[in-house]
């Protein structure tokens, strides 16, 4: 880029040869500036290994969260301290709501500085656990607030049983599980074939983590309940829908256990905010965003041909008319269709050394940047590239450790309070 009086401009020529060079500085980049409204801070622009403390990078809440964003980055390269850092300043906005399903339960804090030591967490965090700590939320979940749509893409069901369960739904309402998993083989003869009865009775089971003992449903999972748990998923959404950033620990969950969860809270509120635009009334509410770990385990093309679309592919396509957002972070870019990666349109990009996934990075970018191929493999911890459609062009940056940032300000209250009462 070529950038004269502060005004960008894509240069058609090469610089003269024997022509002088500098490190840019912070008046050089005047024209970086903070949104006027609803910044969401990245990090500090870096100009190769010098980071310029006093250059930060925001992007508009509303244009990042809604349109979507994809983290492709591999193990220890910063990616948990980047969105720990993004969340934090979000935490100060208190004006767009985050849904985290957190698989390590790294993001809250339990036993470290988390996002639980931000001035604005009481009114803005809520965490839900099957451990809850004191001040916290249980997670419990009521086996009959399951809807057969939860399980798309989510768990592999064929034709024939896809059809067996509508008829159960169908039949039985909000008892359609109990049902399917208490029936005896011959009960449905002539409506359900006894083999596909009893594969989906054994589907259910290792999904839900539940069991059947004297004719009644046993939950052997610590999330799902037939007592109990009945507002567990109003109150998730509600908590969204007020801008509230709301942690899911599913660090001791399985795998399948921990998406269908994502998908039943996804599906209400993505359903949720399509109905208000139908009514006229979206306009309302505040942007939701939902961070997905591993993506490919719901967007790759193999889970996408094997289970079929899930709600995750759809808010990636449909999402952002109805201010719904998905955050994709994934090692393996490669993976997620080309389609899907197009709507994804803020990439933050950290350090690959696999050549066949930084090509599927540059492939996608808003920005060219074939020229960079080497320059991402050997990106460091912390340091990462933005390309996104609302910037003019590609932003090398430098995330700082989340702990140094939430002490920093922790003691900046600290030093406020103690004014306030001198």
């Amino acid at each position: 880029i070529k950038i004269t009086k502060g005004e960008i401009k894509i240069p058609k020529v090469l610089p003269k040869f024997f022509s002088k060079i500098r490190y840019a500085t912070k008046e050089d980049l005047q024209f970086i500036s903070k949104p006027p409204k609803d910044p969401v801070y990245l990090g500090n622009i870096r100009s190769g290994s010098k980071v310029l403390e006093d250059v930060p990078v925001y992007l508009n809440g509303n244009d990042f969260f809604t349109h979507h964003v994809l983290i492709p980055a591999t193990t220890g390269r910063g990616k948990s301290n980047l969105v720990k850092t993004m969340l934090w300043s979000v935490l100060k906005l208190g004006k767009f709501g985050v849904l985290v399903l957190d698989a390590h339960d790294e993001y809250y804090g339990r036993h470290e500085l988390g996002l639980k030591d931000n001035k604005n967490a009481k009114e803005k965090l809520r965490y839900y656990s099957s451990d809850a700590p004191v001040g916290s939320n249980t997670l419990l979940i009521n086996i009959r607030t399951i809807a057969p749509e939860h399980f798309e893409g989510i768990v592999n069901f064929t034709e024939a049983q896809k059809q067996a369960i509508w008829l159960f739904a169908n039949t039985f309402r909000e008892n359609w599980i109990e049902r399917i998993v208490l029936s005896d083989v011959g009960e449905f003869d002539g409506l359900v074939h006894d083999m596909t009865l009893a594969v989906l009775q054994r589907k259910l089971r290792s999904s839900l983590g539940i069991y059947q003992k004297d004719g009644e449903i046993i939950c052997d999972n610590p999330v799902f309940s037939m007592q109990g748990g009945e507002s567990t998923l109003d109150s998730i959404t509600g908590h969204l829908q007020d801008g509230r950033i709301v942690i899911i620990d599913t660090s001791k969950l399985a795998d399948q256990t921990e998406l269908l969860i994502g998908s039943m809270i996804a599906s209400k509120v993505f359903y949720k905010y399509r109905d208000s635009k139908g009514k006229g009334q979206l306009v309302d509410n505040c942007p939701i965003s939902i961070i997905i770990e591993e993506a490919p385990r719901v967007l790759s093309n193999e889970q996408l041909q094997e289970a079929g679309e899930n709600i995750y592919s759809t808010i990636a396509r449909e999402g952002r008319k109805f201010k719904v957002g998905l955050i994709a972070i994934t090692q393996l870019t490669s993976l997620i269709p080309k389609i899907i990666l197009s709507n994804l349109n803020t990439k933050i990009i950290l350090g690959n050394e696999m050549s066949a996934e930084r090509r599927s990075i540059i492939d996608c970018a808003a920005q060219d940047l074939s020229e960079e191929d080497k320059t991402i493999g050997s990106l460091d911890k912390g340091e990462a590239i933005v390309s996104s459609v609302f910037t003019k062009f590609a932003i090398p940056i430098y995330t700082p450790l989340f702990e140094d940032i939430a002490k920093r300000e922790s003691k900046k209250n600290e030093d406020d309070y103690e004014l306030k009462l001198d």
